[in-house]
């Protein structure tokens, strides 16, 4: 299946992406920033392209965007793939849309994790990283994560924070374009659920609030009809 994820900056996205990749074999994980970064690195067409637009800070044109997710989800995704990152408004959503019917492309499902921002900036400058191992989660806002201290709570190692964590400005940024409902990433999300009432599509909400296990369950039960396409 064909799954898009959403979800804030802070949500536990990376957790409930690896779910659902690990539900589905052979799915692949798309993850946007890795779309440029790939095409950059291998200087395609697009890339190139693309690589002018950042090397001068300013954002790549959907018209560069779009042909370089496609591709790739062309290239990767031929046993079902999870889009992570993209759309991130909704002029971009409704490209996406078109240009996948175009191609005669369905998408199965849609995942929104919801999340109030005050608690999705928390979390993210609650976010503290173990010196053994990165993939020790440690947050002081989340209650099942919280730290021993100043010490991983997995394997006591010394803790430290990612600045960009820590960047009150940059999160802002970021939760800008996501939390605006008319034009942003939550504006994208309704414009999928509303597909989703006149197309075969799961719209999933999961509620981030929720601790881990509560989230993974309900993620699973929205998950279980695309088991059989």
């Amino acid at each position: 299946p064909n799954v898009i994820l959403f979800g804030p900056n802070g949500s536990g996205k990376g957790t409930q992406g690896n779910l659902i990749v690990a539900y589905f074999p052979g799915m692949v994980h798309i993850e946007s920033g890795q779309i440029f970064r790939e095409h950059i690195q291998r200087r395609s067409f697009l890339g190139k392209i693309a690589s002018t637009y950042i090397e001068r800070g300013e954002l790549v044109p959907d018209d560069i965007t779009i042909p370089m997710v496609l591709e790739t989800l062309q290239a990767k995704g031929t046993k079902g793939w999870l889009l992570d990152g993209f759309p991130r408004n909704l002029e971009q959503a409704r490209k996406l849309w078109a240009a996948l019917e175009d191609l005669g492309i369905r998408v199965n499902a849609v995942v929104e994790i919801r999340l109030p921002r005050e608690m999705a900036r928390d979390r993210i400058m609650g976010r503290r990283l173990c010196a053994n191992n990165a993939n020790h989660p440690n947050n002081l806002h989340i209650s099942a994560l919280v730290p021993s201290g100043n010490q991983c709570r997995v394997c006591k190692g010394s803790l430290k924070t990612r600045s960009d964590d820590q960047d009150v400005d940059a999160i802002t940024q970021r939760h800008n374009i996501y939390f605006d409902t008319n034009t942003g990433t939550l504006a994208a999300c309704e414009f999928f659920k509303q597909k989703a009432r006149r197309h075969p599509i799961a719209y999933i909400p999961l509620d981030g609030e929720a601790d881990i296990d509560t989230v993974k369950r309900a993620l699973l039960v929205g998950l279980s009809p695309l088991a059989k396409l």
